[in-house]
C-alpha cells in the first residue's frame, strides 16, 4: 500500500509552484535589480560608455597640455604669412583677412569628419556666438600681423574678465572677492600694455584690437554658456565655418592677390593643426581632467605664444617689453588666483 500512495514524480509541491507561475516569467530577472558589487566592477559603471578604460588621468593632461601648446603656435603662423622670415611664405603679400578666412574655413572642415547627425541643430542663440566668433578671429590675427604675439594673446585673455563684468552688472549676480581681485589685477594688467604702447601708434592700434578680440571671446564665452545643451562638435564647426561665410565678402574688398601654394598649406596646417586638432585633444582630455584643471594648463598658450613668435621672426619687435611682461603677469595672475581651486577638487570620473 506504501508504494500505491507514493505520488508520481512531477506532481510534488514544487510543481504546483513552478505550475503557478505565469508562462515565459523568469522572476529572477522581472524582479528588484541586485546591487552591483563594489570596486572595480561599480568604476566602470560610473564611466560613460564613450570613454574608453585606457584614458588614464595622465593622458588627459597630456592631451590638454598639447592642446595648449598647439593653440600658442598661433602667433609663430601669423610671422610666417606675414613677416619676412626667410621662409618666403610673407610673399604675395596677403591681408591679415585672408589669413582669419582660411584659417576658420580649413579648421571648421577639419572638424566636419567628427560631426553626426544627431548632433545638428539650430538655436537663435548660435547666430549672437557665430557672429561673436567671427570677430574674434578676425581681430586676433590682425592683432597679431600688426602687433606682437605677445600683446595679442595677453589682451585676449582678459575675456573672463570681460565676462565677469558682463555677469555683474547685467546679468546682476553676486561677485565674491576672488572675482573681484582678478578683476583688479587684469585691468591693472591691460593699462599697463595700453600704457607701453601709448608713444607709437601701430602699437597703441595694435593693443586696441587685440582687447577687442578678447570682449568679442568674451561673447563667445556668453553664447557657450547659454548653448551648454547643444552638441559642442556642432557648435565647433558651425562657429568656424559660420566665420569663414562672413568673411568671405571682405576678400573682395582687399583681396590682392592669390595666396602661393605654400602659403595655402600653411593656411591648411594653420586651421587644422592650431585649431581642429587642439579641439580633438581638448575633448579628449576632458573625458578625465576637471575643468578648472583643465583651464590652469591651458595657460600655457600665452606663456609659449611669445616664444614660438620670437624664434620664427627674431626681431626686437617681437620681444617682450618690460610693459608686455608686467601686464602680462599680472592677467595670468588674476586668471590663476580666479580659477584656482578654493580646495581639493576630486577628479572627476
Amino acid at each position: 500500500m506504501a508504494r500505491h500512495n507514493r505520488r508520481p514524480p512531477g506532481t510534488g509541491r514544487q510543481t504546483r509552484r513552478r505550475l503557478s507561475r505565469p508562462l515565459g516569467r523568469r522572476p529572477w530577472r522581472d524582479g528588484p535589480a541586485r546591487p552591483r558589487p563594489p570596486g572595480r566592477q561599480r568604476m566602470k559603471a560610473s564611466l560613460p560608455e564613450s570613454v574608453p578604460e585606457s584614458i588614464s588621468l595622465v593622458h588627459g593632461r597630456m592631451c590638454i597640455v598639447l592642446a595648449a601648446l598647439l593653440w600658442s603656435t598661433s602667433g609663430a603662423f601669423t610671422k610666417l604669412l606675414t613677416q619676412p622670415t626667410g621662409f618666403g611664405l610673407d610673399q604675395p603679400v596677403i591681408d591679415p583677412l585672408q589669413i582669419a578666412f582660411g584659417r576658420a574655413l580649413f579648421a571648421g572642415l577639419a572638424l566636419l569628419p567628427l560631426l553626426r547627425r544627431a548632433d545638428l541643430s539650430f538655436r537663435s542663440a548660435m547666430l549672437g556666438t557665430a557672429i561673436c566668433f567671427a570677430a574674434m578671429n578676425a581681430l586676433y590675427v590682425t592683432a597679431m600681423s600688426i602687433g606682437s604675439a605677445a600683446n595679442a594673446v595677453f589682451l585676449q585673455y582678459t575675456a573672463p574678465m570681460w565676462l565677469a563684468l558682463v555677469s555683474i552688472f547685467w546679468l546682476k549676480e553676486p561677485a565674491d572677492r576672488r572675482t573681484l581681485f582678478a578683476l583688479a589685477a587684469s585691468m591693472i594688467g591691460v593699462a599697463v600694455i595700453v600704457v607701453g604702447g601709448w608713444g607709437d601708434s601701430d602699437k597703441l592700434v595694435a593693443a586696441g584690437i587685440a582687447v577687442g578680440s578678447g570682449v568679442a571671446y568674451a561673447g563667445v564665452l556668453i553664447g557657450l554658456r547659454v548653448l551648454r545643451a547643444s552638441s559642442s562638435r556642432w557648435l565647433t564647426i558651425f562657429n568656424h565655418l559660420f566665420a569663414a561665410f562672413a568673411l568671405a565678402p571682405s576678400l573682395f574688398l582687399f583681396w590682392r592677390v592669390t595666396p602661393s601654394p605654400g602659403q595655402l598649406l600653411t593656411l591648411f596646417l594653420f586651421g587644422s593643426v592650431q585649431m581642429a586638432l587642439p579641439y580633438w585633444l581638448v575633448a579628449r582630455g576632458l573625458r578625465r581632467v576637471t575643468s578648472q584643471e583643465a583651464g590652469m594648463l591651458t595657460l600655457l598658450e600665452p606663456l609659449f605664444n611669445p616664444l614660438w613668435a620670437f624664434l620664427v621672426y627674431p626681431q626686437q619687435s617681437e620681444t617682450p617689453s618690460f610693459y608686455t611682461l608686467i601686464g602680462g603677469a599680472c592677467i595670468l595672475a588674476a586668471l590663476v588666483w580666479r580659477y584656482w581651486p578654493a580646495g581639493r577638487t576630486a577628479v572627476a570620473s
